[in-house]
Parts: C-alpha cells; sequence; structure tokens
C-alpha cells in the first residue's frame, strides 16, 4: 500500500504481511531520507512479524531518530504483541492502539 501523506510531517502506512511487508518499509525508508517526517505504522492486518521484519523494524527506527522525527506503531495484534513482549522491543516502539491515536499523540508532541 503507499504511503498515505497525513500532513506535512506525518505519513500512515498501512502494513500488509510478506512481501509487501518489506517493500513498503523500503519505500517509507527511502522516503524519510528524503523528507524527514513522522511516521505511524497500522499494523492491524500483520499475522506475524519474522526476524526479517524485526530487523527492518530496528532500522526504520534508527533511521528516524537520526532524522530527529518519532515512529509511532499501532493497532498491533495479539500474536504480534506476543513477538514484541517476547524480543523486548514493546520497551524499544513507542505504541499506541489505533491511527487515531497514534496521529493524536504525534500532534501533542
Amino acid at each position: 500500500m503507499p504511503i498515505e501523506k497525513w500532513s506535512d510531517r506525518v505519513n500512515v502506512l498501512h502494513m500488509a504481511d510478506d512481501p509487501q511487508f518489506t517493500d513498503d518499509l523500503q519505500a517509507l525508508e527511502e522516503q524519510i531520507g528524503a523528507k524527514p517526517s513522522d511516521a505511524v505504522l497500522d499494523l492491524s492486518a500483520i499475522h506475524f512479524v519474522n526476524s526479517s521484519n524485526i530487523s527492518r523494524l530496528l532500522r526504520l527506527r534508527k533511521l528516524m531518530i537520526t532524522h530527529g522525527r518519532r515512529l509511532v506503531i499501532c493497532g498491533v495484534t495479539t500474536q504480534v504483541w506476543g513477538t514484541f513482549l517476547v524480543t523486548g522491543l514493546d520497551k524499544v516502539f513507542e505504541f499506541s492502539d489505533n491511527v487515531s491515536t497514534a496521529l493524536a499523540t504525534l500532534q501533542i508532541a
């Protein structure tokens, strides 16, 4: 799915399972590199994340921090949330319940 430009400083990406997951994150990384902006990743359609997906998410997080931008992950299913808990990534990423709440979180800061 293409990156949804919510505002001049925020993009929303509704993620899908692989192989689209990898392609979408690659496109977002390229866009952030060219024009840094905050991002919301909606994982509500994701059923599982593998080590490659986690690596890609960590790389995106590092890029966002380098550019002084924020990344909020939302819509995490129970199965995917379990992966974040087991790996300790629940303490690394910023999470929100849904896209609307994530967007409000970005607007407050």
